[in-house]
């Protein structure tokens, strides 16, 4: 793993919801998933049978990932100075399968999916049709 060490003098984060991580400290894998169904309507209908991830391809899909090239590359890193200093870090939010990570890692793997879905009122008077 990278020999660097970070050095915070303050953070302030107010809000870390839905599958997300704050970390202080070296890591070796993180791996966060995050899965969220919003629906959007323009009348107040509920149904039980709502929220079955099953049912939507998209959580299913594979993810495309680019292969890994095959081109050597060598290159050499020197670093004079191994302290990373940030003097003040100031977070609104981090939500949905995301991370605040001071410190090295070494392979991070994210996901989110998010399927959404608007159900509006149909519309069949002639003024919506024609635009008025």
């Amino acid at each position: 793993m990278l020999q660097r060490i970070t050095c915070v003098d303050h953070i302030k984060i107010d809000s870390v919801s839905f599958s997300s991580i704050f970390q202080i400290g070296d890591s070796e894998q993180i791996q966060a998933i995050s899965r969220a169904l919003a629906v959007q309507r323009e009348a107040e209908i509920f149904f039980d049978n709502e929220g079955n991830f099953n049912a939507y391809p998209v959580f299913s899909e594979a993810i495309p990932f680019q292969p890994a090239s095959e081109d050597n590359v060598v290159f050499a890193t020197h670093n004079i100075n191994p302290v990373l200093k940030v003097r003040n870090i100031d977070i609104l939010g981090a939500s949905s399968s995301s991370v605040v990570h001071l410190g090295n890692s070494c392979n991070i793997v994210m996901e989110a999916r998010v399927k959404h879905i608007r159900q509006l009122l149909p519309r069949n008077n002639k003024s919506d049709e024609e635009g008025i």
